[in-house]
């Protein structure tokens, strides 16, 4: 079982950055891929981006490519998503999610933090 705890988040104004954060608890963190999704509010749960377990491979949302970075540290049990030249649509709750393959489905993720807000201004 994982469990993860986001942070990072805050307010920041158009064309800044941002680092999140994900720290996880338990021994097979390693075992799983990792996904950031996010949520604005009235709109589904969306992709954003995602990291095989040994961080050899990743993948993005076109909305999201070329600003957002996504790596990870095992032996810390973290994962963290560098996002650069922000717009005001990435304004919503951010999500990292653990699943045992590698793929942008929310469906396939087993765990999932609770979630931090980035709120971008114009």
């Amino acid at each position: 079982q994982v469990q993860m705890v986001e942070s990072g988040g805050g307010l920041v104004q158009a064309g800044g950055s941002l680092r999140l954060s994900c720290a996880a608890s338990g021994r097979t963190f390693s075992n799983y891929a990792m996904g950031w999704f996010r949520q604005a509010p009235g709109k589904e749960r969306e992709f954003v981006a995602v990291i095989n377990w040994i961080g050899s491979s990743t993948n993005y949302a076109n909305s999201v490519k070329g600003r957002f970075t996504i790596s990870r540290d095992n032996a810390k049990n973290a994962v963290y998503l560098q996002m650069n030249s922000l717009k005001p649509e990435d304004t919503a709750v951010y999500y990292c999610a653990a699943a045992r393959t590698y793929n942008s489905d929310s469906m396939a993720y087993n765990y999932w933090g609770q979630g931090t807000q980035v709120t971008v201004s114009s």
